[in-house]
């Protein structure tokens, strides 16, 4: 099984959206057994709250519920927990390394893997969900080609 988690500063905008977007992009291929898909926050600032409205406008219009998420903040134990651990932006990654020591080279930034190697805006404050979307729809293909040509899967 490869455990995934995706993380940002506050876990309601981006992070949740790559979780329910990979969930959905791994199901529609029969793979959701092969998968654990989780997301988490590298602040506390957010905590228990539930998803942003913009990603449930997203979400909702591809038909997925992420009704029951609620942000959560990363724990020590995540590290060994989860194989691959994917942060949103420059400072996302800047914060695991901090929190992490990534002896076993665990941590990602999502656009890497397009080698674009550049930033998902957050739309906190950019409030521009759409293109969110596409950067991170973007980054998820990317990221199972890389599975599919490492993994095997």
């Amino acid at each position: 099984m490869i455990k995934v988690l995706f993380v940002c500063h506050g876990n309601i905008c981006r992070s949740p959206m790559a979780e329910f977007l990979f969930k959905d992009y791994v199901k529609k291929r029969g793979k959701e057994k092969e998968f654990f898909i989780e997301s988490a926050a590298t602040s506390a600032e957010e905590i228990g709250n539930s998803v942003h409205y913009g990603t449930k406008k997203i979400l909702s219009k591809l038909g997925i519920d992420c009704s029951t998420k609620r942000a959560r903040q990363i724990r020590i134990s995540d590290y060994d927990d989860f194989d691959y651990l994917i942060g949103m932006d420059y400072y996302n990654i800047v914060n695991l390394k901090r929190f992490f020591n990534d002896d076993k080279h665990k941590i990602y930034q999502l656009l890497e893997f397009t080698q674009e190697n550049r930033d998902i805006e957050d739309p906190w404050y950019t409030h521009n969900f759409e293109s969110t979307y596409r950067d991170i729809s973007r980054g998820l293909d990317a990221f199972y080609c890389f599975l599919i040509a490492h993994k095997g899967i």
